[in-house]
């Protein structure tokens, strides 16, 4: 038998062994897990060489086709100048020709005049020299004219070659900008937590954010209609914030539009990088960034400034490589020509000269400047690539489907409602709502009474008569909401009685 030493060694020893057994258990799990990490690096590695090596033969054989493309245009130059040539050893030979035969002529036609009595000599001289010099004239104005006209057809043709395939390598829509977004349902359940108890929260949604909200029935999308672009940007950013939630209630939609409001400036910024990064301009300082991303939410006779922008400078980049101009500062200015709408309204000028004077202040070249300045023939152009540019501009406003006119009339016409609304007295807000049958105007609750709000109706209504040639009917409804807003100890979220409720 072992005494109590003994069998406390022994217990020792059994514990050691089992941390040792454990320890290598543990070990073998760790390398194990280490192996498979390994190779799932490897393997993504692996993925990763193979997409970055199909990219650089993608762009290797799209160098191919270029550098194909420019060895036919310099062969086409090259036949061209031989055939400029040829025409100009045949000009002077006629030239030569026309020499011999003045002289031979007059040889001729002053012995015939000698054996002719009572002709003077120097007088059928005089009279020789006039007509040879006549029939000259006619016949080098004739010659010049042809190889003008042949020259000026070959031109005509080498430029529509040009244009054409500039404007073929667009890979753009020739849509104009919509006035609508859709936002997509992930149930059939979710219309009617959007619309709420008796169409509360569609209420508050459209009085808030000034868009329309449009929900069918059978649709797996909802519809955000509005003039305004950065409205129809916030309400759709919110629309997707509380679809993905779930949770919605007047309080819950009021918060989301705050939210997408102040998050318009970042993603400003980030359409502006996407942009630049895009067409390949780079070295921008941050607020023409910015501005660029603002163009985003500007239109042109219906034609967005920002996709505009980028086809200009896509265009403008392919002519001047046709031209041998320089291709960078040609894509710069048509991305940058019109920066200047940005500030519509904002600051007193065109907006050539105000887009130029923004990109001088905020440190670009004066040489793009210059460009921006001159794509409406407001100053002269300095370089070829300025011409460049404005013919892009040309090209891009013209191309079939770019613009769309009735769209910008219908889109002033919203505006003037509402800055004729909030110029009457007590007017804190006005919504342009259903393509400008209806008009919400909020009033100030603290500086109209309740027996003022119809006054204030019908003061609008009056006002949008006079200011307004369109005959439509306008709906004027003034809405006078004084809220009271506490907070408990608890958040909403927080309670799980509350919190339940609030879900449905």
């Amino acid at each position: 038998m072992f005494g109590v030493l003994e069998w406390g060694y022994v217990l020792a020893l059994l514990s050691a062994c089992l941390i040792a057994l454990i320890l290598v258990l543990v070990a073998r799990r760790e390398a194990a897990a280490v192996r498979r990490q390994a190779k799932e690096d490897s393997r993504e590695l692996r993925d990763h060489l193979r997409d970055r090596s199909a990219e650089i033969q993608s762009r290797q054989a799209q160098l191919r086709d270029e550098e194909r493309d420019l060895v036919e245009e310099r062969r086409a130059l090259r036949k061209q100048r031989m055939r400029l040539l040829r025409r100009e050893e045949a000009l002077k030979e006629a030239q030569e020709r026309l020499e011999a035969l003045h002289l031979d002529g007059a040889s001729r036609i002053e012995e015939e005049l000698g054996r002719i009595s009572g002709m003077n000599r120097e007088a059928a001289k005089s009279a020789l020299e006039r007509r040879l010099a006549d029939e000259a004239r006619r016949s080098a104005a004739a010659t010049i004219r042809a190889i003008q006209s042949e020259a000026r057809s070959e031109a005509e043709d080498r430029a529509r070659e040009i244009i054409v395939s500039a404007v073929e390598r667009l890979a753009v829509s020739a849509s104009s900008a919509a006035a609508v977004t859709t936002v997509a349902l992930p149930s059939e359940e979710m219309r009617g937590r959007i619309i709420g108890k008796e169409g509360r929260n569609i209420r508050t949604f459209e009085a808030t954010s000034g868009v329309d909200v449009l929900i069918e029935d059978s649709s797996s999308v909802v519809v955000l209609a509005s003039f305004d672009p950065t409205r129809r940007e916030i309400a759709e950013v919110a629309m997707s914030e509380l679809v993905s939630d779930g949770r919605i209630n007047p309080q819950r939609i009021e918060d989301a539009l705050a939210r997408a409001a102040n998050e318009i400036e970042s993603r400003t910024l980030q359409v502006g990088r996407q942009a630049a990064e895009q067409i390949g301009v780079h070295g921008l300082a941050e607020p023409i960034i910015e501005v660029l991303g603002k163009l985003r939410l500007r239109t042109s006779f219906g034609q967005s400034v920002l996709a505009h922008s980028l086809e200009v400078g896509q265009i403008s980049a392919h002519l001047a490589e046709q031209l041998g101009a320089d291709t960078d500062l040609a894509r710069r200015g048509g991305l940058l020509h019109d920066i200047g709408k940005a500030f519509t309204g904002d600051i007193v000028g065109t907006h050539a000269a105000v887009g130029a004077e923004f990109l001088r202040d905020n440190g670009e070249d004066e040489v793009v400047a210059s460009i921006v300045a001159a794509h409406h023939d407001e100053i002269p152009h300095e370089t070829v690539e300025s011409v460049i540019v404005q013919i892009a501009d040309a090209i891009s406003a013209a191309r079939p489907g770019a613009r769309r006119d009735e769209a910008a009339h219908v889109a002033q016409r919203l505006e003037l409602l509402e800055k004729v609304a909030v110029k009457v007295p007590g007017v804190a807000k006005a919504l342009s709502l259903a393509a400008g049958r209806e008009l919400r105007v909020i009033v100030e609750p603290a500086a109209v009474s309740d027996d003022d709000v119809a006054r204030i109706a019908a003061e609008v209504a009056r006002q949008i008569e006079l200011a307004s040639s369109n005959s439509s009917l306008v709906t004027v409804t003034a809405i006078k909401e004084l809220r009271a807003v506490a907070t408990t100890g608890t958040a909403v979220e927080d309670d799980p009685i509350i919190g339940a409720l609030t879900d449905h």
